[in-house]
């Protein structure tokens, strides 16, 4: 049977990173990520924490920087394997881990210039649902496959076929796995089978709300900052959530420019929607939203179907993009003294870093505003500081960038954006096509959330062999 040993995914949600062992000399790695907020704890800052003797090639699932984030440190350790993932990874990769290098390592155009060409020889695209083989030796083989997860464009679970002693052994690595509904992405097929399968966990122990009630909460929300003339901040990370909610106001303002008739433009809620900016403050967000918009036909049927219709899902009137750091400077003093209302998107997503920490310590004191989180806050993170202030009485204090500031602006978590399959979901997937995984690892989850998981999975298959990672 093969061995995993699991170099981050276990402490929290975050720096995914596990080695599946094919014999005692040779294995993959599936993902190398960054642990982050309170996962980082004790970590080594740009160490990779372990050996890479024996490595044949790293499976990425997704871009994201706790799935990609120590491929520096990888590379850095001696790495020189191919890196397999989806095509639309392929594009969206590079974009991520330049934006890290940048922020980490270097700025320093020609060092910039030579760590994309080594990372541009080391990546090779692969066809979701094609076998790939990777080894193949005269008494061992192994293959893999990947398959669309739904948690973002390009994400994928990873089927891994280990051929050894005329011993068949299938391993799937679910990295993160989507919830349904997602407009942009094709939804997930639950693998055939799997005799070991590795298992997110994120929401292992909640359900999320329906996903149409998220659009009118949205509305609702954006109706309250044009009574307050505030703004709306959203904290959100600049690869999947902001295209996801850039497709849904783009319906929106689109429906109630459709409403707009005449008769009404002299006054009313509908001419104050026409002229609220929709500011898009983030450079990498930017660059993905482009690339996105480039892979249109990995897309959804219903979101292809506005671009046949002659609308633009991921761009419209109302959205300005921010580019340099002057223009990002000159929008956050604009907005603070004006209240003119208006909706931020900004990176990043947890509220720990990038250019919304400079909105928040503007607006945060000011209770005109509101801060709207549409993702996962992880323990530790100033983003999950803040989501805990709803509803608490008093004021309560922030400290950012090592200066404490007061959160007088309404929070809000608006559901139904979530990036990640909840209990149902998973439970689901674990279930397989009707022949549900003999065994199951729990990884990427809180200690309740794989608890929970695992008493759900433990009571609705009969003999399924649930254990969590450590």
């Amino acid at each position: 049977m093969a061995r995993i040993t699991h170099h981050g995914g276990t402490r929290g949600v975050t720096g995914s990173c596990h080695q599946l062992h094919l014999d005692a000399h040779t294995s993959l790695l599936i993902d190398c990520g960054l642990e982050q907020g309170a996962d980082a704890q004790g970590a080594p800052v740009g160490r990779l924490g372990f050996d890479i003797a024996g490595i044949q090639a790293l499976v990425v699932t997704h871009v994201h920087l706790d799935h990609v984030g120590r491929i520096p440190a990888l590379f850095a350790a001696g790495f020189r394997g191919p890196i397999y993932c989806s095509e639309p990874s392929a594009q969206l990769l590079p974009l991520v881990l330049e934006d890290a290098y940048k922020l980490e390592i270097s700025r320093e155009p020609a060092h910039v210039a030579r760590y994309l060409a080594f990372l541009h020889e080391r990546i090779v695209p692969l066809v979701f649902e094609q076998w790939q083989v990777l080894v193949e030796q005269p008494d061992l083989r192994c293959a893999i496959r990947l398959q669309r997860a739904g948690h973002l464009l390009g994400s994928a679970y990873v089927e891994c076929e280990l051929t050894q002693g005329g011993v068949t052994t299938r391993v799937v690595f679910s990295g993160d796995l989507g919830a349904p509904g997602n407009p942009l992405l094709r939804p997930l097929q639950p693998p055939e089978r799997a005799d070991l399968l590795v298992l997110e966990s994120t929401y292992g122990d909640r359900l999320h709300p329906a996903p149409g009630e998220r659009r009118a909460r949205l509305e609702m929300a954006i109706d309250r900052a044009l009574a307050d003339e505030g703004t709306i901040l959203i904290p959100a990370f600049s690869l999947g959530r902001t295209q996801e909610l850039l497709y849904e106001l783009e319906d929106i303002f689109h429906h109630k420019s459709l409403l707009n008739e005449p008769a009404e433009r002299a006054q009313g809620s509908f001419r104050e929607w026409s002229r609220l900016p929709v500011i898009l403050d983030s450079p990498l967000a930017r660059r993905i939203t482009g690339v996105y918009r480039q892979l249109h036909q990995f897309w959804r049927a219903e979101a292809n179907t506005r671009v046949l219709q002659g609308r633009e899902p991921l761009g419209f009137r109302q959205l300005i993009t921010i580019g340099s750091h002057e223009q990002h400077q000159q929008v956050v003093n604009h907005l603070k003294s004006t209240g003119r209302p208006a909706i931020v998107i900004a990176g990043n997503g947890m509220c720990s870093g990038g250019r919304i920490v400079n909105y928040l310590k503007a607006m945060l004191g000011d209770s005109r505003h509101e801060v709207m989180f549409v993702g996962y806050q992880a323990r530790g993170t100033p983003g999950a500081v803040i989501q805990a202030s709803a509803g608490a009485e008093g004021f309560v204090q922030i400290d950012l960038d090592g200066q404490m500031y007061e959160i007088r602006a309404k929070v809000m978590t608006l559901g139904g954006f979530s990036g990640h399959a909840d209990q149902a979901g998973l439970v689901a997937f674990a279930g397989m096509m009707g022949h549900a995984a003999r065994r199951v690892v729990l990884v990427h989850g809180g200690e309740g959330a794989k608890l929970q998981l695992k008493r759900a999975l433990e009571g609705r298959y009969i003999g399924m062999e649930v254990r969590v990672a450590s």
